[in-house]
């Protein structure tokens, strides 16, 4: 039994099992893991993983403790097309991948505490602030004395 090329989502998913509109599961085996098909209504849907994909899982423990913390207890196993010496392997770029979205997630936070903060000084009752004339100035000022050290190294 193929899975289905139509899915749903792990949320689509918990909503129907709310609803008690979800009629069965169908746990279906496949080269390297599990895929879940359910039936609700008059349609079958594949699991989805979160980029779209059918969601494939490698331990069939894994994907009874799934289906079991969502609410569903019961199902039905197809394992005619499991074969468990075709693993699917990790793209080589998944550390790299996964450390760029850490280090993302790390900028992000301190970005946004440089702005809580920086709202926080602007509120303060004492905030002393500087006009932009005022600011043009002293870069003015700044500019000149680097280019006269600049000068002055150079000679």
């Amino acid at each position: 039994m193929a899975l289905s090329s139509e899915t749903i989502d792990h949320v689509t998913l918990q909503h129907l099992v709310e609803a008690g509109a979800v009629k069965a599961a169908d746990v279906v085996g496949q080269p390297g893991g599990w895929g879940i098909v359910i039936k609700y209504g008059m349609v079958e849907r594949a699991l989805a993983a979160r980029r779209g994909a059918i969601r494939t899982f490698s331990r069939f423990e894994t994907l009874v403790s799934y289906l079991k913390e969502i609410g569903i207890s019961q199902f039905f196993v197809n394992a005619s097309n499991y074969d468990p010496t075709n693993k699917k392997t990790h793209r080589p770029d998944s550390a790299v991948r996964m450390k760029r979205t850490f280090d993302a997630a790390e900028h992000d936070k301190w970005f946004r505490d440089q702005v809580e903060e920086g709202i926080r000084q602007a509120d303060d009752p004492n905030a002393v602030w500087v006009s932009n004339e005022e600011v043009e100035a002293r870069g003015a000022q700044r500019r000149a004395a680097w280019t006269k050290q600049a000068k002055e190294r150079v000679a």
